[in-house]
């Protein structure tokens, strides 16, 4: 097994790319390893020590280092270990029900706002998100209120030192271009 890396925007975080569908029809991001235990996975990159976050996206596997003085040339071999151990186990991504009650997936928006929102999502999903995971990342809709769009940044992307900059001019003028009505996007 061959799995190939790539570096990201935010330095703390490599992109693993395993040569496979890690997840096919959803993500799953860890911070802690309380959360990484609804996957097999994600517990035995948590155990790696100098790992502090953990993303799956549907071909590839972000790790965020922690910022102890961990450096990549010490973690990334155990990270590349503990995924091809994992794959060549047969074993699950997720643990069983482990995609359920991800929490924080709460989203608000007035009713009067509903078409506003169905157009946001769709600019999520058709233009943002496949550039955001090329990135080892993820962007989701968390809200909408007078004028603001609210996005939770997930993966590389939470964190990035560059985020700001994507949201700013990136997400936020290709939201205006097609809804003047928005005025800002703001991550949470």
């Amino acid at each position: 097994m061959f799995i190939q890396t790539e570096a990201t925007p935010n330095p703390a975080t490599l992109k693993f790319l395993p040569g496979r569908v890690v997840l096919p029809e959803s993500t799953f991001e860890a911070r802690d390893a309380e959360t990484a235990v609804r996957s097999p996975l994600a517990s035995a990159l948590f155990s790696v020590p100098g790992v502090a976050g953990v993303y799956f996206g549907h071909d590839f596997v972000s790790v965020t280092k922690a910022e102890d003085g961990s450096e990549w040339a010490q973690v990334k071999p155990a990270i590349l270990g503990a995924i091809m151990e994992h794959f060549q186990s047969g074993a699950p991504v997720m643990a069983e029900g482990g995609l359920d009650d991800q929490g924080g997936e709460d989203e608000f928006y007035d009713a009067a706002d509903h078409d506003t929102v169905v157009t946001i999502k769709d600019l999520l999903e058709t233009r943002v998100r496949p550039a955001v995971a090329g990135d080892g990342g993820d962007i989701t809709f968390r809200g909408y209120k007078e004028g603001v769009v609210y996005l939770e940044m997930k993966g590389a992307c939470s964190g990035c030192p560059s985020s700001t900059a994507t949201l700013r001019h990136g997400v936020q003028n290709l939201f205006r271009h097609f809804l003047p009505e928005i005025r800002e996007v703001q991550a949470i």
